[in-house]
């Protein structure tokens, strides 16, 4: 069902949660927002309006000082997608020191910090495997789809849970490993060259464009990441 047309009039919606919700368009007028938590990787898409000032180019830019190198993401050459894998590899090395011992902590239903790990190991199947090497099988049994994948059709069969956080480790490390190198050797030509939109088969993507959307994976996990680690902190304290 679509929101279209509907209004919402001298509602208390206090503490109502929207998890993987359409809610572009959306119009609010006289309301109370104190306290108000907004997450969206889409934010960039913008514009994101409050009392008529468009506040998403703010926001990526305090995330950009938050995570330095973030801004990288949308380098167009080898040598600034070497930059860029490099920023949020180091920012990972970080996060992985923060995260230990809480590894499989899971705040308000989120993936706990081992879970996107495994879902940044399907990323890198999907958009480097997948669509920019052409392998017919590129899933690693230990990844995590994500929530609708098995409603679109995705064979979930193919995944189990990794048998310890050392494998969830090593296999990420390995596909790390496996970015860094692509990039390393990558040209302009190659960038160009022309790929399947590993969602949508009748679009046609480039290998600059799958790269972007990894890069953006990562970058946006990471922040989900430590977001939840920090929540999960001050729960202890």
């Amino acid at each position: 069902m679509t929101g279209e047309g509907r209004e919402f009039v001298d509602e208390d919606l206090s503490g109502a949660r929207f998890v993987r919700s359409v809610l572009a368009g959306v119009v609010m007028r006289g309301v109370y927002v104190a306290g108000m938590d907004l997450d969206t990787p889409d934010l960039a898409d913008g514009p994101l309006l409050v009392n008529g000032v468009d506040v998403a180019p703010y926001v990526e830019s305090e995330l950009a000082k938050r995570f330095p190198g973030r801004e990288l993401k949308y380098a167009t050459d080898p040598a600034g997608l070497r930059a860029a894998w490099s920023a949020v590899e180091t920012a990972w090395a970080d996060a992985l020191v923060t995260a230990r011992g809480r590894e499989d902590v899971s705040v308000d239903g989120e993936w706990s910090f081992a879970q996107t790990l495994r879902h940044l190991v399907m990323a890198t199947d999907v958009w480097l495997r997948g669509a920019i090497f052409g392998e017919e099988h590129p899933f690693h049994p230990i990844g995590q789809p994500f929530a609708e994948y098995a409603d679109t059709g995705g064979d979930v069969s193919v995944f189990r849970e990794p048998a310890s956080y050392d494998e969830v480790l090593a296999v990420r490390a390995e596909h790390q490993a496996l970015v860094r190198d692509f990039i390393a050797g990558v040209t302009p030509e190659v960038l160009a060259e022309p790929r399947t939109d590993p969602w949508a088969p009748s679009r046609q993507v480039s290998v600059l464009e799958c790269l972007h959307v990894l890069l953006n994976e990562e970058w946006e996990h990471l922040r989900f990441a430590l977001r939840d680690l920090a929540i999960d902190e001050r729960g202890r304290s």
